[in-house]
């Protein structure tokens, strides 16, 4: 590659470089130890330079060829070429002195020249670089780097690099110094130390963990664990930098391979070419500033500045960041939780610029509050930006205004439904609800206030005082006052207000007038497995309180829940989500509580709600890993960890609301929407500690469940408001209960006491680190079940079987790495039963047929690849899935000389059989890949209702909105029914096929030990097979003879298989195929029975055949050369 000309003295330099070329103005030079004629490997130069190269960070690195441009009489040279390859710098040479040298004669002066190669050599790189992946700040030193990684690793051209780093990669106890490149797809390691070469090369989709560690001998670490091997690589110099760039791309190859829906609607992750290391720093940042101040997703960090902010109420100014997105300005304390503030751009009035010498600006909003921040680094520049950005969301702000406006009542978008039926629904609604449900059915009594209605009023008192020094509404300071108020608990009249601010709702809401009204609108009527399942659990959601006794409570429930199914049918709807809904509905309006679902379902609880509960199951692993740090006794007690996770799911999904009293779970949902996640969790130990001695005592897992469930029935809320007749239905029984009564405030208290030093950057960093694990352990299951089904039918070993189905997973995520939109991501849909999940086409189906296939060596393996796919692809999708693969490869290795030869005939006969455009086996071989799906796909996609029908019938998943459960039964059932297929099923076999098949044993035979003694055989069955045919139709025809069509038979005695081409098909036994049946019922045909029983007594077919096949060794090659072979295709 061209390089940007760097100064370099040749005297120094003569000790590792060689000159090869010369002339007047340039100088082709090999690195010592690198590439000698005759092919030898250097010697000790070879490993002291290679060591050299692999440590230092040079260009000489890069590659073993170089060229430099010298002046005559100068002692200065300039490199201006390298390249890995002899070719590739024989090829800029040859450019160098048919483009360059007759033009450099013509300038008079050194300089002049030197002006010139460097101007030229500077256009050649720019020119390359318009079309070019790389987008860093030095792109040079990157294109070096690039151009090593891709000599030492050979991965395909589209393998997009990220960054790199020199580190050290230790095995055992010994580190080897080199560099870590990091790429779209893959961690890879290169180290070369005195001869010994180290390469390693680490798919980003197969490691389960990935962790910074330490310990005595390595001070800071990166362990990587991937398919059970434990890896360790240190000596970063930027060992943070280093880890957030690979737990991002880890994180960006599970969700492009096991999330599919999230990956298309991800405009970064859509297109891997674009993926930069600023990128994902960027991102990365992003993603920790929406999820600590509640944004939309969209939202993008884009400054950060650290200043003081004053805080009016204390007299004091406090050291923090404050962070800028496109639509708000945040600003946190070093101690996140002793000040915290959110303005969105929208309620920004005006932004000035108070006092130059302290660097100071002030906000206003239109709560008429002031926000003052001091000593902010790039004050002039900082302020023009947030004016402008001010004007735009204003600007922004009134043109949705006006929108909303056009609606018949401008007074509330909310009003146009009212009074409008909800058609459709049984027993429904006539209005959208514009009140909270406790407002409905629990009014509060002004007159008679009681004990507890008393200390409600006092909690509403001290909010409001907090509100008068704080703020009340979006942008209002949030500090340690405002958790010890959460705490204790919020009011019932601002309970829905609150869960709306803190939880970020309120932001979706304002920006978005109107959009739930058009959302209730379009779902009215829509029947889909999401409404059956919503219209099933709408009377289990909550059924003891008045609430949802009644048709009011019912109806807000289902339109709320149908109008997100059908917003994010992703999601849908889930169990628990019915029970998290009911309780928004009682605090907060009927709009508010789909904006708090919205929010729980997708920030603040992501990927809880769907098939998989993985964000569940990777907030258990959370769990569990604080269960170990902070309750040791216990860990130590219960063998099995798995009990934590199994009994507090339902703490998760439903914020502790299905096993805690209603007045005490709204408690907890208090501290959720304020702190998100951390508060579950540190209730969850806080649970477990009270509970610690008897859960200690406790001899099963039985036992244990018992001593929880027993311990929430006991917890209650002594000040809540609510009517002692819903009380008691939350489960409250004093009578029944032998438990002390423990106050769920005195329990949250206790929680943040003991356990508030949880931070919310480690929470987040956890979840992290086990969504790898979880993903991993979710595929493990997956395969094992997979093997349990496919064991029963094959005869290959389960070890093999476990490494083929690897090779199969891998293959369809290699077809996934390098395209763009890649038809392979749509094949993986883990809501498909297990064997489903993964399925391959075509085109990958050969690739794997040429790496396992023991028919591989066959001229015409495309073709046999081709007609196996066919012959599998029963339902006609385009599809197999790996119990499909493995049946065919287990006949291949282990089937006996009869299934063997029995799928080679089924192979030539419809429906597996296909013309290809020659028969001639260098065109077998080589079918490209729009050749290769277009014959693989014939007879699919058939004009004809039947076959339509048909596909439909097979494949239960295809072309419904929702799976049809009955034809799967159906087709189980029938797949258990079927019975061997009989050799006497079999059709006979036509002309043109035979003639096929008789080329591809040949074909098989070719390099083969008994190559001769085969072709003999093979001869000689073929004439015994014309013959018989012969003689049978003059059998049939004794009158009148019929003039045979058979093709003159082949010498018995031939010394080699040229015989063969006697029987190749000529333009008429070509044309046969395609005739009429009237036409084509004078061809000879054979019955397998016939062609069996012909080769059986050929011993040298029969141990040709049954020629026992090493599947370890096949298995271990197919995996050594799997990526190299999909990365030339």
């Amino acid at each position: 590659m061209w390089l940007n000309p760097e100064e370099v003295l040749l005297k120094n330099a003569l000790k590792l470089w060689l000159q090869e070329r010369s002339n007047r103005y340039f100088v082709l030079q090999r690195r010592r130890g690198y590439g000698q004629e005759g092919g030898g490997g250097g010697g000790i130069a070879g490993l002291l330079v290679g060591t050299l190269d692999a440590v230092l960070d040079s260009t000489s690195k890069v590659a073993p060829f170089r060229i430099l441009h010298q002046t005559p009489d100068s002692q200065v040279y300039w490199t201006i070429a390298c390249g890995s390859s002899r070719e590739e710098i024989t090829a800029h040479w040859e450019w160098l002195e048919h483009n360059v040298m007759n033009t450099l004669s013509v300038f008079d002066s050194n300089e002049d020249i030197t002006s010139f190669v460097h101007g030229k050599i500077r256009g050649l790189i720019a020119e390359e670089g318009k079309g070019s992946l790389i987008k860093e700040e030095d792109p040079e030193r990157f294109r070096e780097a690039h151009m090593k990684f891709e000599k030492c690793f050979g991965l395909a051209e589209q393998e997009k690099l990220v960054t790199y780093y020199s580190c050290s990669y230790w095995r055992g106890r010994v580190p080897c110094q080199g560099w870590l490149y990091l790429s779209t797809n893959f961690l890879s390691f290169y180290s070369f130390l005195l001869g010994a070469e180290i390469k390693l090369v680490i798919s980003w989709d197969e490691i389960s963990k990935l962790e910074k560690t330490s310990n005595v001998i390595l001070t800071e670490s990166i362990y990587v664990c991937s398919r059970g091997e434990d890896h360790y690589f240190s000596m970063f110099l930027h060992i943070s930098e280093t880890f957030l760039l690979m737990e991002q791309l880890a994180l960006y190859a599970v969700r492009r391979l096991f999330d599919k829906e999230t990956f298309e609607g991800d405009p970064v992750l859509h297109d891997p070419l674009q993926i930069t290391k600023r990128g994902l720093e960027s991102r990365a940042h992003s993603e920790q500033f929406n999820a600590f101040f509640r944004l939309p997703k969209e939202e993008s960090l884009r400054e950060v500045h650290e200043c003081f902010l004053w805080v009016p109420f204390s007299h004091y100014n406090t050291l923090g960041k404050m962070c800028i997105s496109e639509n708000y300005i945040c600003f946190a304390s070093q101690d996140g939780s002793l000040c915290c503030i959110i303005i969105p751009l929208r309620e920004v009035v005006a932004v000035e610029v108070t006092d130059p010498t302290s660097k100071a600006i002030s906000i206003a909003t239109k709560g008429k509050r002031a926000f003052r921040f001091s000593e902010v680094r790039d004050l002039e520049h900082l302020v023009p930006k947030l004016k402008n950005r001010c004007n735009a969301a204003l600007s922004l702000q009134h043109s949705v205004s006006a929108e909303v406006s056009i609606s018949p009542n401008p007074e509330s978008v909310l009003d146009d439904y009212e009074g409008q039926p909800m058609a459709n629904h049984k027993g429904n609604s006539k209005m959208v609800s514009t009140e909270a449900l406790m407002t409905v059915f629990h009014p509060q009594d002004a007159e008679n206030l009681d004990v507890k209605m008393l200390k409600e009023k006092m909690k509403e008192q001290s909010w409001n005082i907090l509100f008068v020094e704080c703020g009340h509404g979006v942008d209002m300071f949030r500090t340690r006052r405002t958790r010890d108020l959460i705490v204790r608990g919020i009011p019932e009249v601002l309970r829905g207000e609150l869960w709306l601010l803190f939880s970020g709702a309120v932001n979706d809401m304002a920006t978005n007038p109107g959009y739930y009204t058009e959302l209730v609108e379009q779902s009215l009527g829509t029947c889909t497995l999401a409404t059956d399942e919503i219209e099933r659990d709408l009377r289990r959601s909550l059924p003891e309180h008045p609430a949802f006794q009644s048709d009011t409570g019912i109806s807000a429930l289902r339109r709320v829940l149908t109008a997100y199914a059908y917003r994010n049918p992703k999601i849908g709807y889930c169990q628990a989500m019915n029970i998290l809904t009911s309780v928004l509905l009682l605090y907060a309006k009927e709009e508010e509580a789909f904006w708090l679902l919205v929010a729980v379902c997708e920030r603040m609880l992501p990927d809880y709600f769907n098939r998989q509960i993985i964000g569940a199951l990777v907030d258990q692993a959370v769990f569990e890993d604080l269960i170990r740090d902070h309750l040791p006794q216990l860990t130590e007690h219960m063998t099995d960890m798995t009990f934590f996770s199994s009994v507090s799911l339902s703490w998760f999904l439903t914020l502790f609301i299905s096993v805690l009293p209603i007045e005490s779970a709204v408690n907890v949902v208090d501290c959720f929407f304020y702190d998100g996640i951390k508060a579950i969790l540190q209730l969850g130990l806080a649970v477990l500690d009270y509970n610690m001695d008897r859960l200690l005592t406790c001899k099963d897992d039985a036992e244990a469940v018992t001593v929880l469930n027993r311990f929430f029935d006991s917890v209650t809320n002594k000040d809540s408001p609510l009517p002692p007749a819903v009380q008691q239905a939350s489960g409250v029984n004093e009578t029944k209960c032998q438990y002390p009564k423990v106050d769920i405030t005195d329990l949250i208290r206790e929680s943040n006491e003991k356990y508030g030093e949880i931070r919310f950057e480690e929470v987040e960093c956890m979840r992290r680190r086990n969504r790898l694990y979880v993903i991993q352990t979710l595929e493990v299951t997956t395969k094992q079940n997979v093997l349990r089904v496919v064991s029963q039918d094959v005869k290959i070993s389960l070890g093999n079987l476990e490494e083929l189905y690897e090779i199969f997973k891998k293959e369809h995520f290699l077809s996934c790495y390098w395209t763009v939109n890649s038809p392979a991501l749509k094949h993986h849909d883990p809501s498909l039963p297990y064997l489903e999940q993964y399925r391959i086409d075509c085109q990958q189906f050969r690739v794997l047929y040429h790496l396992l296939s023991p028919w591989a060596s066959c001229a015409n393996r495309d073709s046999l690849a081709l007609w196996t796919f066919r012959l599998l692809d029963e339902n006609l999708d385009g599809l197999i899935n790996f119990k499909e693969f493995a049946s065919t490869l287990d006949i291949m290795y282990h089937g006996s000389f009869t299934h063997k030869l029995k799928l080679l005939f089924k192979l030539h006969i419809p429906p597996a059989f296909t013309e290809v455009e020659s028969l001639s086996p260098s065109k077998g071989a080589q079918l490209s890949k729009e050749e290769l799906i277009h014959l693989s796909q014939l007879n699919i996609s058939s004009p004809g209702d039947s076959v339509d029908a048909d596909v439909l019938k097979m494949s239960p998943e295809k072309g419904k909105g929702k799976v049809d459960i009955q034809a799967y039964l159906k087709q189980w059932q029938d797949e258990l029914l079927k019975k061997e297929e009989s050799i006497k099923d079999l059709p006979r076999m036509g002309q043109s096929q035979f003639i096929q098949f008789s080329k591809t044993l040949y074909n098989l035979f070719h390099g083969d030990p008994e190559e001769e003694l085969l072709y003999r055989a093979i001869a000689t069955v073929t004439s015994l097979l014309l013959r018989m045919e012969e003689v049978g139709r003059k059998l049939q025809s004794p009158t009148s003879p019929v003039k045979s069509t058979a093709p003159p038979v082949a010498d018995n005695n031939a010394e080699d298989g040229n015989n063969l081409q006697e029987v190749q098909p000529t333009p008429q036994t070509d044309s046969l195929a395609f005739q009429s049946p009237s036409k084509a019922s004078n061809e000879w045909s054979f019955a397998f029975e016939q062609i069996l029983a012909s080769l059986m007594n050929e011993p040298a077919l029969v141990r040709f055949f049954e020629k026992p096949i090493d599947v370890r060794a096949k298995l271990e090659d197919a995996k050594a050369s799997q990526l190299k072979a999909r990365a030339r295709v």
